[in-house]
């Protein structure tokens, strides 16, 4: 039987975050790991992975655009294994790095599976097989979430992939079925009509991405169709055939879409099963997820959980903030600090788009009076050198007080241009107003320039 205060369950951003904060508050503390290095899902198989594919795809894409340019030839199919390669090494480095970060605050590392046989118990079947009993004051779930597998469909067929296995691909399919239309989905189609492959997007729902801003949907929509993305929405799986030659998508409106692969990107389940919760009185839905109050405790207060696993917005930087947030609380009993309510969005489509704050539907509907100020990307300078043109900044703003409202943006390094906006929301009146990029100076060329091209574009509507 081993001792501890705290035993955090999973090492990703949320389990990262609470086992930090307890160390350093003097807490003897363990983190449970299931896979045989840290990091979680984030690290090896979601965002790491897929953003560093993401971006050489973008520069193999660049170099074929400009090949005349420069008097080079990239001719012949890039197998996607050698594309995934890059994500290699910087998989290697975050969990190179993030090991240190245990080792030099005294955390034990797990490795193995943790099933609760009581409140303050776990039994943990470590990968050298031994079972070992491990107890603990208090417990901070963070294990994280899996890609929504559907009953009925053959996931270990290799043409049928999720989020997950769709990085183990060996060669760059000729056409590619993508069923589900949220950020994951919307990504990869992205990525794999970037590489020429022929795409169909099924989205269940009438719109992509209905979260965002309205306008900024329908620039999303026209540039994926522009680079050849067949979109198709209001449809449902009725049933996934996998063939010899590929793989059939049966949708409920009898429409019979074949392709070399297909990526089911419907959805994500908390990795809560066979943790032992319903055995302790703290069940999760259907899907996974656990509800916590503010201070992220569940129904057993000394049980604190955080990132997937309790559900919206379900974002590895929220997910490191929550687990920060729990362990304060676990440790001092209060937490003055709490998650913002505007969090930045990062999408990363090709362009990309991040947002914060409220969209024109939301300030339509609450019926509060706002201006809009836009800057497109094709009149910077800085946008027009690196010949990334396609885009926009769009900020919005009370029409009186002059307030920024919200901010959103399509185009090349969109989820780093709104951290700008977003510093400037958070600061105390009369400071978070929109005159405040009309009378900063910016370096010029730069594309934090539209922030001011767009605040003055906003005013001309006023004045």
């Amino acid at each position: 039987m081993y001792q501890y205060d705290v035993i955090v369950i999973g090492s990703g951003p949320g389990g990262e975050g609470a086992a930090m904060k307890c160390a350093k508050s003097g807490k003897r503390v363990a983190v449970v790991e299931d896979f045989p290095m840290v990091g979680g899902g984030c690290t090896h198989w979601g965002t790491i992975p897929s953003k560093a594919l993401r971006h050489v795809i973008g520069r193999l894409s660049e170099v074929r655009a400009n090949q005349s340019l420069f008097g080079i030839s990239s001719e012949g199919e890039v197998p996607f294994s050698t594309l995934i390669k890059s994500a290699e090494g910087v998989i290697k480095k975050q969990v190179s790095m993030r090991r240190t970060f245990y080792d030099r605050n005294e955390v034990d590392v797990l490795h193995g599976h943790a099933t609760f046989v009581d409140p303050h118990t776990v039994e943990i079947a470590l990968h050298n097989g031994a079972k070992d009993l491990y107890k603990a004051e208090h417990f901070v779930i963070a294990s994280g979430s899996r890609p929504f597998h559907p009953e009925g469909v053959d996931f270990d067929h290799w043409r049928i992939r999720d989020s997950d296995s769709i990085l183990g691909l060996t060669e760059t399919p000729q056409s590619i079925t993508v069923y589900g239309a949220g950020v994951i989905g919307c990504e990869y189609a992205s990525m794999f009509r970037n590489l020429g492959v022929k795409v169909n997007l099924i989205n269940t729902r009438d719109r992509l991405l209905s979260f965002l801003d309205d306008e900024i949907v329908d620039a999303l929509a026209y540039h994926l169709r522009d680079q050849g993305v067949l979109i198709r929405h209001n449809e449902e799986m009725d049933k996934i055939i996998a063939e010899d030659d590929g793989v059939v998508l049966q949708l409920k409106s009898n429409k019979r879409i074949k392709t070399d692969v297909l990526l089911f990107a419907n959805g994500r389940q908390g990795n809560t099963t066979d943790l032992g919760l319903e055995a302790i009185g703290i069940p999760p839905n259907k899907r996974g997820v656990m509800p916590v109050n503010e201070c992220y405790q569940t129904a057993l207060p000394h049980i604190y959980a955080a990132g997937d696993v309790i559900g919206l917005p379900s974002l590895a930087s929220a997910a490191y903030d929550q687990g920060r947030f729990a362990a304060t609380h676990l440790v001092s009993g209060t937490c003055d600090v709490h998650m913002r309510p505007d969090i930045p969005t990062g999408i990363y489509t090709s362009p990309e788009i991040s947002s914060i704050g409220k969209t024109e539907r939301e300030l339509t509907e609450a019926k509060i009076p706002y201006e809009v100020g836009h800057s497109l990307f094709r009149s910077l300078a800085r946008a027009q050198i690196t010949g990334q043109a396609v885009g926009m900044l769009k900020i919005l703003f009370h029409r009186e007080t002059l307030e920024i409202l919200g901010i959103h943006c399509f185009g090349s390094q969109a989820s780093e241009i709104i951290h700008i906006g977003q510093a400037v929301m958070w600061q105390p009146r009369p400071n978070n107003t929109i005159e405040y990029f009309i009378n900063t100076t910016f370096n010029y060329p730069t594309m934090a320039e539209a922030y001011r091209v767009a605040a003055l574009n906003g005013m001309n509507r006023i004045y």
